[in-house]
């Protein structure tokens, strides 16, 4: 998903509860049964995530999903809940989606890919500081989601093709933006802050995420 409008914050009015079936590679059961630290392998991590997910938020009408194509959020119909699809079923960009699901208000949330229009790869330079000045904050909630689960979390410029520069302004924003809620200046959306809390009683027995967990050196 590329962004290049401003976020709202998160309205806290919950939405209908229905879910549909979610097919995974291994039974929810299975899933259920296995503890973080016990998994291996990418899918399981991805199954892991969408189960637990889907459960955690299934108060607010939404799945998570993986796609065989670009990442796309769809909204509820009067017989399917709203869908968060991600790419290539990647744990990474599944947690890039619920970071921008996460800050989108509940009107944004009744639009086609939360009401934001895409600008392909190959973006001129004006264009990419507005991508990045909108990026901030859902990279910077993705990071901590990252951190949480134990992973590696990089910066996306998404301009491979473009004038996308070095990064070193965009990811000294994101460090920034991050410490930004651990001093309290700034309040993270009830969502993200309810899916970090719910990560961190499955991956670190309740243990919240500190400050100090996060340098701008692993930015790179």
């Amino acid at each position: 998903m590329h962004l290049l409008q401003p976020q709202t914050e998160v309205n806290k009015k919950s939405l209908v509860s229905t879910l549909s079936t979610v097919h995974f590679d291994i039974s929810p059961d299975q899933v259920q049964r296995l503890e973080w630290t016990n998994l291996q392998t990418e899918t399981e991590h991805v199954d892991w995530l969408i189960l637990h997910f889907n459960q955690w938020f299934s108060h607010h009408n939404v799945i998570l999903f993986k796609g065989a194509d670009e990442p796309e959020y769809f909204p509820a119909t009067p017989d399917s809940p709203a869908k968060i699809q991600f790419a290539h079923g990647f744990f990474n960009s599944a947690l890039h989606e619920i970071s921008h699901w996460s800050i989108a208000g509940a009107k944004r949330r009744l639009l086609p890919d939360l009401g934001y229009w895409y600008a392909p790869d190959g973006r001129t330079q004006e264009q990419q500081n507005l991508f990045e000045q909108v990026e901030i904050i859902p990279q910077a909630i993705e990071w901590l989601f990252a951190v949480a689960f134990g992973r590696k979390f990089r910066v996306s410029l998404d301009n491979l093709t473009g004038d996308g520069g070095d990064g070193c302004q965009f990811k000294d924003n994101v460090y920034a933006q991050v410490q930004r809620y651990f001093s309290g200046e700034a309040r993270l959306p009830r969502d993200a802050a309810h899916f970090i809390a719910c990560i961190c009683l499955c991956t670190r027995n309740g243990k919240s995420l500190h400050a100090d967990e996060f340098c701008r050196e692993m930015l790179g």
